[in-house]
């Protein structure tokens, strides 16, 4: 093989980036197949076997990485946790080694081969293996060296890449729009069509439902959280100002200019730094002010600490010279008046367990030093207490449910007829979903332009707002198919990628059916 790249030398610059490639193949640039990257994790462990074939940790770390730094890139700031685990990273890499490995193996049974100077051209138009727009074979070697990847392992991954490219590429080209397909698709273009429907709100049933005592407590049940009050706490607590012992401090012209050269960056006009000896009143008085925090934080950290075992907050207050206020009941998102500009001490506070002392805590007003007096934990309240909110939570519930049923009710009645229908008058199909009378839903959209005279009722009812649609074609204008040739082919190109996105889908779904595969669940739990 390293013969075969010295002969590409001088070919051409083409378009394909490294970067791009490096990240596309999530399954094979860059992966041996079971070759290794678990040392120290055992002989036994894998990510996935797919009818034998490993795909080991190492692979799939890769993978991931490579993957998630793709999503990153496409975001513009690092994942968090929380964003892998709902965009489901882990699963979505590990379904792609799994299909390629499939993809792979199926390739061999329909005689698809790539042959090495197929990787070699490919290989050629990197422009990270190029220099002066032609492939180097000394960068080459150097960029593969840099990812610590070897010739031979990076033309075996780009060949089993390619060889995937082609599957995919055979199963795709399998795909084909029939002429049915283009003629439904032009009529649901250009033909309008007219629907009766019956409708039905949660407001249209709602005074004819009466709820039960059992029925509102099996809902407070099963919705706790809804009605559950938040957890309290009532505070009794301390303010130290540091004002009260810089009066009693002083700061030395050293200290005032060890603060002045530390905090520099305050002391300039539009002209720039101003040198000390003009801002040296402001600075000591600043140097001054940061001393008696720091030395009121120390005071108020040892009383707390010399107090803390008898909970005592009066005494350690005394011993700064501060005065003890006490809070009514309040919650977090809450807080008692004084403290509603306190987030931190309000923090803190819901941290301590009742008639611990804690602190300190500084603020911009102060020091504080905490004890709660009193914790009321989170409860749901019985039903005697909060019925008006658990009956009016669900009524709203069960007249959803009865609304619902009604519309499912007045579908198998259009059938047969005799009941009260409105219509939408005619209209065309539009990708909004936009539907006379009754508004936007797509969903309704599709099952409308669907309907026959044959087939005149929708399989199901439909949501749309508040309110559930029973719909039946009441007549369909079918325009004209003398302009069917002149759009036959923009048609069948526009279905296209669906059906072959459809073929891809079922021929991997084959796949996987008689396929054994076995998933570590480890890794979807790391």
């Amino acid at each position: 093989m390293l013969g075969i790249m010295r002969k590409y030398k001088e070919s051409p610059v083409i378009k394909i980036v490294f970067i791009v490639i490096v990240l596309s193949f999530i399954g094979t640039i860059f992966l041996v197949w079971g070759r290794g990257g678990d040392r120290g994790r055992g002989e036994g462990s894998f990510a996935a076997k797919v009818d034998g074939t490993k795909i080991s940790l190492g692979d799939f770390d890769q993978a991931y990485n490579r993957t998630r730094g793709v999503y990153e890139q496409i975001y513009g700031r690092s994942l968090t946790p929380e964003m892998e685990k709902s965009m489901g990273l882990k699963k979505m890499t590990l379904d792609t080694l799994i299909d390629n490995v499939l993809i792979l193996k199926q390739a061999k049974r329909m005689g698809i081969n790539v042959g090495k100077d197929e990787v070699a051209a490919e290989i050629a138009k990197v422009p990270a293996f190029q220099k002066d727009g032609v492939f180097n074979f000394d960068q080459y070697q150097l960029v593969l060296r840099s990812n610590r990847m070897t010739p031979a392992a990076f033309e075996d991954a780009e060949q089993d890449e390619l060889t995937i490219q082609k599957a995919r590429t055979k199963v795709k080209d399998g795909a084909k729009v029939t002429d049915q397909e283009i003629l439904d698709a032009f009529k649901k273009q250009n033909d309008k069509v007219d629907l009766q429907f019956v409708s039905y709100s949660p407001a249209d049933v709602k005074g004819g439902i009466k709820l039960t005592d059992a029925e509102l407590n099996v809902y407070l049940q099963d919705h706790q959280a809804d009605f559950k009050t938040p957890e309290q706490v009532s505070l009794a607590y301390a303010v130290v100002s540091p004002s009260q012992f810089a009066s009693k401090m002083a700061v030395t012209p050293e200290e005032a200019q060890a603060y002045y050269q530390k905090n520099i960056d305050r002391y300039q006009d539009k002209g720039g730094i101003l040198p000390f000896d003009k801002v040296k009143e402001q600075a000591t008085a600043d140097a001054l002010k940061q001393k008696a925090a720091k030395e009121t934080y120390e005071k108020a950290a040892d009383a707390v600490n010399k107090f803390k075992s008898q909970g005592d907050i009066n005494a350690a207050a005394a011993a700064l010279g501060a005065k003890v206020e006490k809070t009514a009941l309040f919650t977090a998102a809450a807080p008692a008046p004084a403290l509603v500009s306190e987030k931190e001490v309000v923090s803190r506070a819901f941290a301590l367990k009742q008639g611990e002392l804690g602190g300190p805590v500084e603020t911009a007003k102060g020091i504080y030093l905490l004890k709660v007096v009193d914790r009321k934990p989170a409860a749901v309240p019985p039903l005697a207490e909060i019925r008006a909110k658990v009956e009016a939570k669900a009524l709203e519930a069960k007249a959803a449910e009865v609304a619902k049923k009604k519309a499912e009710e007045a579908l198998g009645q259009l059938a047969k007829g005799g009941v009260a229908t409105k219509d939408t008058g005619a209209f065309g199909y539009n990708a909004q979903g936009t539907i006379p009378s009754i508004g936007a839903s797509p969903e309704l959209m599709d099952q409308a332009f669907a309907l026959t005279s044959a087939a005149p009722v929708a399989k199901k009812v439909v949501k749309v707002g508040d309110r559930w649609y029973a719909v039946k074609l009441k007549h369909r204008i079918e325009a004209p198919t003398t302009e069917l040739a002149k759009s036959k082919e923009a048609i069948r190109q526009s279905l296209l990628p669906k059906k072959q996105q459809d073929a891809m889908a079922a021929w991997l779904k084959d796949l996987k059916s008689k396929a054994k595969i076995e998933v570590n669940p480890a890794i979807m739990g790391e």
